[in-house]
């Protein structure tokens, strides 16, 4: 229907180039650079350290060490260690102390065996939760370490207040002093 004249043909085409239109242009899609994932088929025993924040929501069994970074236990993540991190969420199962360095959060689908240790601590309704809480500002001698669990030997040191110490052949075996047998109703 349209016909060249050859001379055109034969003559190279410039192009011009479209003038660029900031609306118009698709801008790229946002990369999740800095967060790992440990999906929910995968199960990781031992030390784990890194510079980029995690979301848990495999198996993780021993020690979780990301200082500076922020650390997710997704609602499938189960956790058996001890974690270290700037900020800590826990969405699914945790059983081990978390120390945060500015905060923890135990969502409403949260499970917490353990302590914990953090400026700030929200424990959302419906979270489950069975530990202490340490919220005390750090020195400046260093970080903190997580209170431990309760001992005999530990309690044997330092006895609460009001409360009478049992010998320490009572506490090796078990029982309680005779002062607080009545008061409990054992014999």
């Amino acid at each position: 229907m349209w016909k060249r004249p050859e001379d055109e043909e034969n003559e190279p085409q410039q192009s011009t180039p479209a003038p660029f239109n900031a609306e118009k242009t698709p801008r790229p899609e946002p990369t999740r650079r800095g967060v790992a994932t440990i999906g929910p088929s995968i199960s990781i025993t031992g030390e784990l350290s890194g510079e980029e924040d995690l979301i848990i929501d495999g198996r993780i069994e021993g020690k979780v060490n990301l200082e500076k970074q922020n650390v997710t236990v997704g609602k499938a993540g189960r956790v058996k260690a001890d974690i270290v991190a700037k900020n800590i969420q826990v969405e699914g199962q945790v059983e081990g102390n978390l120390l945060g360095e500015e905060g923890v959060v135990i969502h409403q689908s949260g499970k917490v065996k353990g302590n914990i240790v953090a400026p700030r601590v929200s424990l959302e309704n419906g979270s489950k939760f069975k530990g202490a809480i340490d919220m005390e500002p750090r020195t400046s001698s260093g970080p903190r370490a997580a209170p431990g669990p309760k001992t005999p030997e530990s309690e044997a040191k330092s006895p609460q207040k009001g409360t009478p110490s049992a010998s320490p052949d009572a506490q090796a075996k078990g029982s309680i002093p005779p002062s607080d047998a009545a008061a409990s109703g054992r014999k």
